[in-house]
């Protein structure tokens, strides 16, 4: 579903993705794994349009989108949860599920039905400013955003990031729920190898800015987990 071929990217001087290669197969969740400072960020904003690419395609169902602005590459299917959640902290629940509405191809009035039953908590506080909310709230918050646009690709970055335990366990069932049952392909940055292990088909590891390793999950072993992973 989303191909990336022989990417390169820099800030400033400092080239910082190097001949990047990944492959996100359709209906898997896909997990970009790699110590701190080592362009897993940077891809995914590189892939939303949010960083221009020096060289290279990316490739969404078929079709280049290295070219598109972002605002054209959501409307293709892709939804996205940045680091740190980034959601309108002065407006409310509701306002910021609605933001998502006229990306949808069908029903672009409503929110659909299926936010709330996989995060009942945002139903109960649609009146609450996002900025109210825990942490853990704001992140089902963010993935009940991206989910709005009915995406056919959902990206994550670190959705565990800074999130209590119950809350970690409850979006790696819906992460689950999502890929499995529903068949939405997934791509996800992750940090915390046991949840990474938990929700995640197959695994692509990235050191200084460069594709070093992929395979199906089981693949990955202490040998990788050692040289690229641990601290």
């Amino acid at each position: 579903m989303l191909k990336i071929e022989k990417l390169n990217q820099y800030y400033g001087e400092s080239h910082t993705l190097w001949d990047l290669d990944l492959d996100v197969p359709k209906g898997q969740c896909t997990c970009l794994m790699g110590r701190n400072g080592v362009g897993k960020t940077t891809l995914l904003q590189c892939i939303m349009g949010l960083l221009p690419i020096a060289s290279g395609d990316i490739n969404f169902s078929g079709d280049s989108i290295s070219k598109l602005i972002p605002e054209r590459r959501a409307p293709l299917g892709i939804g996205y949860v940045p680091q740190g959640r980034q959601i309108f902290p002065m407006l409310t629940v509701e306002e910021n599920l609605r933001i998502g509405l006229p990306v949808r191809k069908k029903e672009r009035n409503k929110i659909p039905d299926f936010i709330f039953e996989l995060f009942p908590v945002l139903q109960e506080m649609l009146d609450r400013k996002g900025g109210d909310l825990s942490g853990g709230q704001q992140q089902q918050l963010a993935i009940g955003r991206a989910l709005v646009i009915d995406p056919q690709l959902l990206i994550l970055d670190e959705p565990t990031e800074g999130i209590q335990p119950n809350i970690v366990q409850e979006i790696g069932d819906i992460i689950i729920r999502l890929n499995q049952e529903i068949g939405l392909t997934v791509l996800l940055v992750e940090q915390k190898l046991p949840f990474a292990r938990k929700v995640a088909d197959r695994f692509c590891i990235l050191d200084r800015g460069r594709h070093v390793a992929a395979g199906e999950m089981g693949q990955l072993n202490d040998d990788l987990i050692r040289q690229y992973l641990t601290v």
